[in-house]
């Protein structure tokens, strides 16, 4: 989706998930008044349901923050949500193939300047094969140039593929070298071709849950 707010141009990075249909589970149940609350009575010609949400705090475009890999990591609750909000900047890598090394290098020769505090979405592609059996056919990045990243300061890392991590890890050093600098990583973005800038303005919004290691975002791209 995109619209347009004053002089702003406005893109939403995020999936439509779907309940029923999500790699990750995702379901609604729904009830009338009477069955929740009782004591609240609605006309029965009137439409009014209210439901229950199950869900796994990573299906869809979701955010995972430094509790998933670091038990004293912040939680969703407890993530300074300013990190989560301000510059960010898209770096192209739809040209690498499955399982293909991002490395230190290609950051460091990218034309796109990476600043400090910017939130970094790396673009693979991959987010037309969400909830496929080729979803986790994606390229991976180096931990050297996830180390590149943390010394430039950076708030946040995403990516519209579902995960940076060489698949088959047992430790995921990348996600623990994130986690530890306290750089929360957003998987499975979308629309990232859509930007016509290589710089813009982003919002990443979890919900405030405590104890939550990931939540679901809706991301929203702001353009001049």
């Amino acid at each position: 989706m995109q619209i347009m707010i004053g002089y702003k141009r406005i893109v939403d990075l995020s999936h439509r998930l779907i309940p029923g249909k999500e790699a990750f589970l995702l379901d609604l149940v729904s009830h009338n008044a009477d069955e929740v609350v009782g004591h609240i009575k609605r006309r029965k010609d009137l439409w009014y349901i209210l439901q229950d949400i199950h869900m796994s705090s990573h299906v869809g475009t979701h955010i995972e923050l430094p509790y998933h890999h670091w038990k004293t990591g912040a939680d969703a609750s407890t993530f300074p949500i300013e990190r989560l909000i301000g510059p960010a900047c898209v770096l192209d890598f739809s040209h690498k193939r499955p399982y293909e090394m991002i490395e230190r290098v290609e950051l460091e020769k990218s034309p796109v300047h990476i600043e400090q505090g910017d939130i970094v979405f790396i673009q693979t592609g991959c987010d037309k094969f969400i909830n496929s059996d080729k979803m986790y056919d994606r390229p991976v990045m180096s931990t050297e140039a996830i180390q590149y990243l943390v010394d430039r300061g950076i708030h946040c890392i995403g990516t519209d593929a579902t995960g940076l991590e060489l698949k088959g890890t047992d430790d995921q050093p990348n996600h623990q070298l994130l986690f530890k600098h306290n750089i929360p990583m957003v998987e499975c973005a979308t629309n990232l071709e859509a930007l016509s800038k290589e710089r813009f303005f982003v919002t990443i919004l979890p919900l405030a849950i405590q104890g939550l290691d990931a939540c679901p975002v809706r991301i929203i791209a702001f353009e001049e």
